[in-house]
């Protein structure tokens, strides 16, 4: 009989899990001997804290980043002084308390900074390096820009636009938005009318008297100060509201949130108060969706009018679910429907006037992205780019929602720059919007991962992929798209800080088998303002990046652990699936075992050069290849890091491409790696959690034994952004659906298979798995189990049960291959 534990957990016994690893020889250092409970534990008082969130002061002299060396509950906040010992200092608490918390916003010449903290606002001399507090309200101030003029700090508060002078702290109130609705008077009827009329044509005194009163009244009107137009939102959320540069206009969004859209509960048992809760949720795909307008409010002429969107390129076209444009309906019936848009905040040049002002939308069907120039005066909009996808919008810094992605001026303030997929892979595009001319500044099979102008406006700074799909570098290029210059050195990834000056880099650095560590180096490829690159002084006497952080404990330091294997393993359509490998070396001998793991998320990275955010799987690895498994991590079609068309690849069949990806290096590890076809295990979470299923169901042959980890086991009870990208709606695409969801072919069950969910995951509801034990209950299925977990949402957190968790699968593992 199926082994299900809905609250209860049975204790393992020790020698099921502890299996006894082989002797090892002199080819291989000796470390300590990994044990479930060991790597399990938790990773601040066994692994050590890694460094993250660098950032620089003002005057370049000191780097600021979270860390915990003295593995306490929470980071702290350290320092180096760039000009001392470099030796990392923690942040005493009125420091701390003084340091900006987000990067703020600068005017032109960079000689003024803004930003908020704790709902005040504050400026910054960057010559001097004095800070100005600007507010100390109880009202929350936010979001602060600079005035077209730049005398003056425009921000919100209390859902309105505000403007403070600078030399005076004189405060204007911009908008007067309300969000109720706008109270109708009730008219006289005809009967009113006509006796209102007669006793005015009656009486002196009412007539006399009417008349004080209305010029009375419109003396006052007249003696009012002018103030900003009364708008009622009537229930709808303010999105956006942004001034201007001449400060003659307000453009803002308006979201009327769905109706009807119901969302999904999920009950906590292990509470504080001894009742079981419910804890928020979300809907499900082809919930109904909120809406979005854009508003323009002309404050020279005190008007409010909404932008229509009835001239954007394809807004009217009618989308099929396989994304093609369907054909056009010629019946006399027919009639054109505005595609549903979310519309991002509007960008304005950095300058005084307003020569233009840049916006983008995305289709909520996911098949359009629009960057638009809008005409405030006229309220109408000209297309700049379009990109149209068959699948969906997507790939690094494209945007998502009202995020619209890379999307900037250069310093002509005439030329926007933006990322799209056009040419299969992200790259960095620019336009003139006084000539119209598109330039591709990029261009390759690789992906630009993140795009910075430099405070010159002459260069940009990017990261991108292009030496290796595995390794991250930071490359400097100038805004015309000249060859790159690679700034970076390292192996692995490089998330880089850049100081002030630009002259030297903070660089947050891993490796395959090496965690997150802070390097100081200089970036020796920065030129002037003339263009001609300046001498600068390395930071350790040599061209070679200081390191500033040493995170982890000796303990873990003591394990020899394996660099993972890059390899490349062909695909049955022709395709070349990057992958990690672990197998036995000389100091393990091989079993003929192997397990496959399936990263999670689908649109995500693992076989690659750079600490993976899976380390505890990781770690996990290494306990199996000491046990004599081979271990195979691949980026299976849909993961991230390899362009359009992988990106895309299971467009309307999840467990189609990316699961035949598995099959295929299944295959490849008993033909080239020694591995027994009879002995091949799978595993993962989440998204590595639905494939494990698909593969124990529908290839059940390949797969002897799967630990399925809080999985979807339907598409159609997932989130809306997510799925519909994929699938489409359930409604409209039933058959991508059911082809996609593990729960329809759970008949096909062989193997041996371990389910292992949170049952507070307000991401995969813990629904998912019971639905599916019901359903193997009544298939009569017996070699399966469920472990729950009372207390864990999508990612665990209790390192009681990651060990509960992981025991179990090695158990699996140990008994079933």
């Amino acid at each position: 009989m199926p082994r299900f534990y809905p609250l209860l957990f049975a204790l393992l016994s020790a020698p099921a899990f502890a299996q006894q690893q082989p002797t090892p020889t002199t080819s291989r250092p000796v470390g300590p001997r990994l044990t479930v409970e060991k790597i399990m534990q938790d990773p601040k008082m066994w692994v050590g804290t890694s460094p993250s969130g660098a950032f620089w002061a003002e005057d370049g002299k000191t780097v600021y980043f979270n860390w915990n060396p003295e593995k306490a509950k929470g980071d702290s906040l350290y320092k180096v002084i760039i000009g001392g010992d470099r030796k990392p200092q923690k942040v005493s608490p009125t420091e701390r308390r003084s340091l900006p918390d987000d990067p703020g916003v600068y005017n032109r010449n960079r000689s003024l900074k803004l930003y908020d903290k704790n709902g005040d606002l504050f400026l910054v001399d960057c010559r001097t390096y004095q800070t100005r507090q600007l507010t100390s309200t109880v009202d929350r101030e936010a979001n602060p820009a600079f005035s077209g003029d730049e005398k003056a700090v425009v921000f919100q508060r209390g859902g309105n636009l505000y403007k403070m002078t600078l030399v005076n702290g004189d405060l204007t109130q911009i908008t007067n938005f309300d969000p109720g609705s706008k109270r109708s008077e009730t008219k006289p009827n005809a009967q009113e009318t006509e006796l209102k009329k007669e006793q005015l044509g009656l009486f002196d005194v009412l007539r006399d008297r009417k008349a004080k009163r209305d010029e009375a009244a419109r003396i006052t009107k007249a003696d009012q100060p002018k103030r900003a137009k009364l708008f009622y939102t009537e229930g709808r959320n303010l999105m956006n509201p942004q001034l201007s540069p001449d400060g003659n206009f307000v453009t803002f969004g308006l979201m009327k949130a769905a109706t009807g859209a119901k969302s999904a509960i999920v009950p906590s048992y292990v509470t504080e108060s001894g009742f079981t809760e419910d804890l928020p949720a979300r809907t499900k795909v082809g919930a109904p969706l909120a809406s979005f307008e854009l508003f323009v409010y002309d404050i020279v002429r005190d008007t409010v009018q909404a932008v229509s969107l009835k001239t954007v390129p394809g807004i009217m076209d009618k989308i099929n679910v396989t994304g093609a444009p369907a054909k056009p309906d010629t019946s006399k019936k027919a009639t054109a429907t505005q595609r549903p848009v979310v519309i991002s905040s509007v960008l304005w040049s950095p300058e005084a006037t307003n020569r233009y002002a840049v916006l983008v939308l995305r289709s909520q069907d996911n098949k359009d992205r629009w960057i638009m120039q809008l005409d405030p005066a006229t309220r109408t909009l000209k297309l700049i780019d379009r990109q149209h996808d068959d699948a969906w919008i997507g790939g690094p810094n494209i945007g998502f929602g009202n995020n619209p992605g890379t999307l900037g001026f250069l310093g002509d303030g005439q030329t926007i720059y933006f990322q799209s997929e056009a040419d299969g892979y992200s790259h960095l595009y620019s336009i003139n919007l006084a000539t119209g001319e598109r330039k591709q500044l990029t261009s390759g099979k690789f992906e630009v991962q993140q795009v910075t102008l430099s405070k010159n406006k002459q260069y940009f700074f990017l990261t991108t992929n292009e030496q290796h799909p595995g390794e991250q570098h930071l490359y400097r290029m100038a805004v015309t798209g000249e060859p790159r210059e690679k700034l970076t050195t390292m192996t692995g990834a490089n998330d880089v800080a850049l100081s002030p000056d630009e002259s030297m880099m903070v660089i947050r650095h891993s490796y395959s088998n090496k965690p997150w560590e802070l390097y100081l180096a200089a970036n020796n490829n920065e030129p002037t303002a003339n263009g001609k690159k300046r001498s600068v002084k390395s930071p350790t006497a040599t061209t070679e990046p200081m390191r500033l952080t040493d995170s982890q404990t000796a303990d873990f330091k003591s394990y020899p652990w394996r660099e993972g294997q890059i390899v490349t393993i062909p695909a049955r359509d022709g395709q070349t699936i990057y992958a990690r490998l672990y197998k036995p070396d000389g100091a393990v001998k091989a079993t003929g075992k192997a397990v496959v793991f399936v990263h999670g998320a689908g649109y995500l990275q693992n076989a690659h050069k750079w600490w993976s955010q899976y380390f505890r799987e990781y770690m996990f690895h290494n306990l199996l290849v000491d046990q004599g498994y081979t271990v195979l991590d691949i980026d299976y079609r849909a993961s991230a890091g390899y362009g359009r068309d992988w990106r895309t690849g299971i467009y309307r069949y999840m467990g189609g491409k990316d699961l035949t990806d598995h099959v295929d290096a299944a295959d490849w590890l008993v033909k080239n790696q020694g591995v027994d076809a009879k002995r091949i295990g799978i595993y993962g979470g989440s998204y590595g959690g639905f494939i494990t299923l698909m593969a124990m169901f529908t290839t059940p042959d390949k797969f002897a034994a799967g630990a399925a980890l809080r999985p979807v086991t339907d598409w159609a009870a997932y989130n809306h952004g997510y799925t519909a990208n994929i699938l489409n709606e359930p409604q409209t695409d039933s058959l991508a659906y059911h082809r996609s969801s593990p729960i329809y072919f759970a008949d096909g069950l062989k193997g041996h298979l371990l389910i292992c969910h949170g049952m507070v995951d307000v991401n995969v509801h813990y629904q998912d798995a019971v639905r599916l034990a019901q359903r193997l209950i009544e298939l009569k299925k017996e070699n399966w189990e469920l472990a729950s977990y009372p207390m864990e949402d999508h990612g665990f957190v209790e390192p009681t049960s990651w060990m509960d968790e992981y025991k179990r699968i090695l158990k699996l593992f140990n008994e079933r291959l």
